[in-house]
């Protein structure tokens, strides 16, 4: 596949998240303008925080991670989406995990939050659908498959959620990543076919 002619809109994201992210790194103002913090958007009505954030990492690692998952999953689900819909299900993830995570923690004014994660979950989630059983690397040396990889993706989320004891914004891959699955059914609706057909042959 020829990245270039395939991938408009993942490389769009990529160099959009690369830009942005690495404008904070050297201009904290900027990132504070940005950050999802729950006291901005819902007090003071900041909205484009929902998804200004979603384009801002806190680091150089973690921007790496989001955007090396992307480059992996992306161009494979917008050749397979089209580009338009692509867009959709990648925006649409984005802001329903950062909406996600104001909602969660909407009695705590001082939360705040900044990635990809919300949207790279969507992607990551939407590929689950079309290929459970592809295999994934965790670690890049355990292959499990993707709708298992999906499956514990959910419950640590589910377990961080409630147990609040790192700095990882849980709500929004778990938002995110419902919101891929929905957003791709409603624009694929072959998508859930073929996952169940998938399903349906693994148990025979």
């Amino acid at each position: 596949m020829d990245f270039f002619s395939f991938s408009q809109a993942t490389l769009i994201f990529l160099v959009a998240n690369v830009v942005i992210s690495v404008i904070g790194f050297s201009n904290p103002g900027f990132v504070n303008w940005g950050l999802l913090n729950v006291r901005a958007v819902l007090k003071n009505q900041e909205w484009h925080r929902v998804l200004v954030a979603g384009f801002l990492h806190a680091d150089p690692g973690h921007l790496f991670v989001n955007m090396l998952t992307l480059f992996f999953f992306g161009p494979y689900m917008e050749q397979i989406l089209g580009s338009q819909n692509f867009y959709l299900v990648y925006l649409g993830a984005l802001i329903a995990g950062n909406i996600g995570a104001l909602l969660v923690h909407s009695r705590e004014p001082q939360y705040s939050a900044l990635g990809a994660s919300g949207a790279v979950s969507g992607i990551l989630f939407s590929f689950c659908l079309f290929e459970p059983f592809e295999m994934i690397y965790l670690f890049a040396i355990l292959p499990i498959p993707a709708l298992l990889y999906g499956v514990l993706f959910v419950a640590y989320s589910l377990y961080g959620m409630r147990a609040q004891n790192d700095n990882i914004g849980h709500d929004a891959h778990l938002f995110g990543a419902i919101a891929g699955v929905v957003i791709t059914i409603l624009l694929a609706p072959a998508a859930l076919s073929i996952f169940l057909s998938e399903i349906s042959g693994l148990l025979g």
